[in-house]
């Protein structure tokens, strides 16, 4: 990031609102961010559309919660290149940047232009037999199994091609963000979060293939739904739509990508990954 004057547009402030702590911390950074002569605006990340309303000229947005607000955050920022400032109020916080200790002395810095700029691919998901707007996901899309208890088969194709029908509970289509949450759940690898590959993980394979694929950004997955029952398409696992059979979901890259604000650089990465895979044990 380059420096520039503190007061040239304000910071908006998204909280977890189901953490008794972060309305309170919420209200203190406005103050903080207030006493440097920036304006600022404070909402609940459960609250997008009046985040929404809230957000053009908003130089970047600090975001108090776990990665689940990170993922609320994003469909917010993204469309509008909006960087995000996380700030860790969870248990394993893989996508924010500082703790709730540190964020009322260290976010002054960012204020001021210190740290610098990640970017995070993203997918698109596009149910073709509806008339919805696509739908875009920081971690994953996933064509899976309703409520009921059976698998579901889903014919994959790529780029036009046909790879083959799975018989599994669902597929998983990843992002290098998404790697470290339901497809390593699910047995997938993990990638570094600047990487723009996209994962293709089954879940719970029956008699068909079982490993992840690593596909090229540019790629273009089709997934056509055969089941008896409904199913559903997941974003980021908050929203879902229902899917019936015959339904078909194209996925590929979104236009859109997610801007995290950093402190530390890339190779951070690598030293604070195992720490964060052993608080999930």
């Amino acid at each position: 990031m380059t420096n520039r004057s503190c007061s040239d547009k304000k910071i908006g402030i998204l909280f977890q609102s189901k953490v008794s702590t972060a309305g309170t911390l919420a209200q203190q950074l406005a103050k903080v961010v207030g006493d440097m002569g920036v304006s600022v605006w404070v909402c609940s990340a459960w609250e997008e559309e009046k985040a929404c309303e809230q957000i053009d000229g908003t130089r970047f947005i600090i975001c108090l919660g776990g990665d689940g607000t990170i993922l609320r955050a994003a469909r917010i920022a993204s469309p509008r290149g909006v960087p995000i400032l996380g700030i860790n109020l969870g248990r394993l916080g893989f996508m924010t940047e500082l703790n709730a200790e540190d964020a009322l002395t260290k976010v002054t810095d960012f204020i001021e232009g210190m740290g610098w700029v990640e970017e995070r691919a993203m997918l698109q998901a596009e149910l073709v037999s509806a008339n919805i707007p696509p739908l875009h996901a920081l971690n994953d899309v996933v064509v899976g199994r309703g409520e009921r208890c059976r698998l579901i088969r889903v014919k994959a194709t790529i780029d036009g091609e046909l790879l083959t029908t799975y018989k599994c509970d669902g597929l998983i289509v990843a992002t290098a963000t998404g790697s470290t949450g339901y497809s390593l759940a699910a047995g997938g690898p993990i990638l570094h979060p600047q990487a723009e590959e996209m994962l293709l993980k089954p879940i719970a394979a029956h008699l068909s293939l079982a490993s992840a694929l690593v596909l090229p950004s540019e790629a273009t997955v089709k997934l056509e739904v055969s089941t008896t029952h409904r199913a559903t398409l997941s974003i980021d696992g908050q929203i879902e739509v229902p899917l019936s059979d015959g339904d078909v979901v194209r996925v590929k890259r979104s236009p859109y990508i997610t801007k995290m604000l950093r402190a530390e650089w890339p190779a951070a990465f690598y030293s604070t990954l195992m720490p964060k895979l052993e608080k999930r044990e």
